[in-house]
């Protein structure tokens, strides 16, 4: 019996071991070395060992992560050291400012230290004789809750650790953007109110009283201070040492031998941040040497050897005074809200996409309304949150229109869509987007043919569609706001420089419904002129790959309209060509092969990268899927890097790129 025990011991060790190897490898290393299901058996094998054997169980076991009985409520924490707040600076000259301040306190130089600023949550951690034993939240400072069991479902934070004196730990719990996005569509999917940033939902989660539940939300950690028995002499040598125990440090650092270097690393970041998969709001600028931090104390409130850089606003609340609707070149009904004034991301933001009338009502969101806007990484910013709790009761609901607000025509509404559309092809709304289309660079790539003058030649009845243009003369372009007599012929030049586009781009331009770049190249490959495609039938559309029944219904649907087949004959009058001038693509070794391109490249911009993969047959992708060969990592990748590993799609480096390229010229 004793004999047996000790091999369930030896057994329950093993797993305990193990389980925590795979957790190093996928969440401090990123390097998964199982699946989730292979992961998945240890713990639930372990957990019914725990059950059995109780006695055997250990306090940093890895099944504590999955959450445990639920808690009654949260006890308070009184931090040793208080976790004061940290002074903000908003721009350069505050750096100076602050960088002058430590130097006339001292008397002389300093050296620097910058870490990225993670929007989420402050935390301390207590590990005693290497197990951790507190997990707490920041509070007011000098008091936090115990969220001990809830922080021991965070998967990257070390149970357990070699460090054997006690050690206090203090970083950041954060959410990941994808992890976000999916808690939140299941908010809303359940009909509950969504969270309106990664930081909410983090301290959120941190406040359940159902460990399991926060397990669920798989929040994540990153190490941003420490304090040993025996402190090391510098904030690098603390991060460093803390990586040498396990703990999760943000690679994104930097040591700066004086405040140029420090406010050179916060633009390189203010402007790469959207390229992380989690949220940051700044850089934490911090002096270097810990024997001058004590030097410099702190104040009630902040130390005065730390600081903030604090990037221009994301998010911002403000009020919809109104909200309009565009109409694009496919007849869709976009709304959009016209916002009171706000600073946003470095700009004054005045104009918020709404998307389409089905957000519109899940938000509730009405005329009057403070609201949440973001702008992240999204060039036009969205309304992502109603304040409800302000209302007034002067607020309006907004109901989609009956009628197209240009032209006046009944709007209707497809049952698979959730987008309304204006039926008339002659609106004036569609044909100035339909021309902005036909003009853009990966179009027909008129120079000179902007959004303005596109406005002037509709409203001046100079053109009714795209074909019209290449009846331009300069004499009509000069009666145009602001067109004179040498950019009037130039625009002409490189309106009738156009005409022999590539066969793709005018495929491309034409603006058929769900028919974008690539598969306009696609097109370009199986078909030698535009009256071939005419000819194609459903069928046949359907069987060339990458195009399927539904774009091949569209392009049915694009040149079964009598309307677009008298476009075609205007092009084919006007001397366009629409027909493949030069030989297809040749086909290489990369023939059929698929790439998708992630972060930044050192030799060739994204385009020129696409390009010359392009030459040797090759395929570019903008997301990655199981159809994927190879994903292309340069510098900064994003959360294309993570979907490659758990699609087993295989990676390689710039350099092995052009090795590849190398070998087909």
């Amino acid at each position: 019996m004793e004999r047996n025990k000790e091999k369930i011991k030896q057994k329950m060790d093993e797993l305990y071991r193990l389980i925590n190897y795979y957790d190093e490898k996928y969440y401090i290393e990123d390097n998964p070395v199982i699946s989730d299901e292979e992961y998945d058996k240890l713990v639930h094998q372990l957990i019914e060992l725990e059950q059995q054997y109780p006695e055997f169980a250990r306090p940093d076991s890895p099944t504590k992560r999955v959450g445990g009985k639920p808690i009654e409520q949260f006890k308070t924490v009184v931090h040793e050291k208080p976790m004061l707040s940290i002074d903000n600076t908003y721009n350069e000259e505050e750096i100076k400012e602050f960088d002058n301040r430590l130097k006339r306190l001292l008397g002389r130089a300093v050296e620097y230290f910058c870490e990225l600023k993670i929007d989420g949550v402050a935390v301390s951690l207590i590990y005693e004789q290497g197990i951790l034993t507190v997990g707490a939240t920041r509070g007011d400072g000098f008091r936090g809750d115990d969220v001990t069991e809830n922080i021991r479902t965070v998967r990257d934070i070390p149970l357990s650790i070699s460090y054997r004196g006690k050690l206090e730990v203090r970083g950041e719990v954060y959410m990941q953007k994808k992890d976000f996005e999916r808690l939140n569509s299941e908010k809303i999917k359940n009909n509950e109110e969504p969270f309106a940033n990664p930081r909410n939902a983090t301290a959120g989660s941190l406040k359940l009283l159902d460990p399991r539940e926060v397990s669920r939300r798989h929040l994540r950690f990153f190490a941003y201070g420490g304090f040993f028995e025996q402190n090391p002499p510098t904030q690098e040598e603390i991060l460093k040492t803390l990586e040498e125990y396990g703990f999760p440090v943000n690679p994104h650092r930097r040591f700066a031998r004086n405040i140029q270097g420090v406010i050179d690393f916060c633009h390189e970041w203010e402007s790469k941040r959207n390229q992380l998969p989690y949220a940051i709001d700044g850089i934490v600028i911090k002096v270097n040497s810990l024997r001058d931090q004590e030097i410099l104390g702190a104040t009630s409130k902040s130390p005065r050897w730390m600081v903030a850089y604090k990037f221009p606003a994301e998010q911002a609340t403000t009020i919809i005074k109104d909200v309009i609707v565009q109409v694009g070149r496919t007849g869709i009904l976009t709304p959009v809200a016209i916002l009171e004034p706000v600073h946003l991301a470095g700009t004054i933001v005045s104009r918020a996409s709404l998307h389409n009338f089905d957000e519109i009502k899940r938000l509730d969101v009405r005329i009057n309304d403070r609201v949440f806007v973001e702008k992240a990484g999204e060039i036009i910013p969205k309304v992502v949150k109603v304040i409800k709790d302000v209302r007034k009761g002067n607020e309006i609901i907004i109901n989609p229109p009956k009628t197209c607000p240009v032209c006046g025509t009944p709007v209707t509404r497809d049952p698979d869509e959730v987008a309304y559309r204006c039926q008339n092809a002659s609106c004036p709304a569609q044909i100035k987007e339909r021309i902005i289309h036909f003009a853009s660079r990966r179009a027909m790539n008129i120079q000179g043919l902007g959004e303005k003058i596109v406005n002037n030649l509709v409203d001046s009845n100079l053109v009714k569609d795209f074909a019209d243009l290449y009846d331009l003369k300069p004499e009509q372009l000069e009666q145009i706001e602001r067109m004179g007599e040498i950019s009037s012929r130039k625009l002409v030049e490189n309106i009738q420089a156009s005409k022999n586009a590539p066969f793709a781009n005018i495929i491309y331009a034409l603006g058929i419904r769900h028919i974008g770049e690539r598969a306009s190249e696609v097109l370009a490959e199986n078909f030698s002129d535009i009256d071939e495609i005419i000819r194609a039938d459903e069928q046949k559309l359907a069987s060339i790959a990458e195009i399927g029944p539904v774009a091949a219904r569209s392009i049915r649907e694009f040149f079964d309209n009598p309307a677009n087949i008298e476009l075609i004959k205007k092009l084919k009058k006007a001397g366009v060509s629409l027909k493949q001038t030069g030989p297809v693509e040749k086909k290489g070794k990369l023939s059929g092969m698929r790439f998708v391109i992630t972060g930044t490249l050192k030799n060739f911009t994204r385009e020129e990268m696409k390009t010359e993969l392009k030459k040797l047959g090759a395929r570019v992708s903008e997301s990655v899927s199981k159809e994927t060969d190879y994903l292309i990592v340069g510098e900064n990748p994003g959360s294309k890097l993570e979907k490659a590993r758990k699609l087993g799609v295989k990676t390689i480096s710039e350099e092995e790129v052009l090795k590849m390229i190398k070998r087909e010229i």
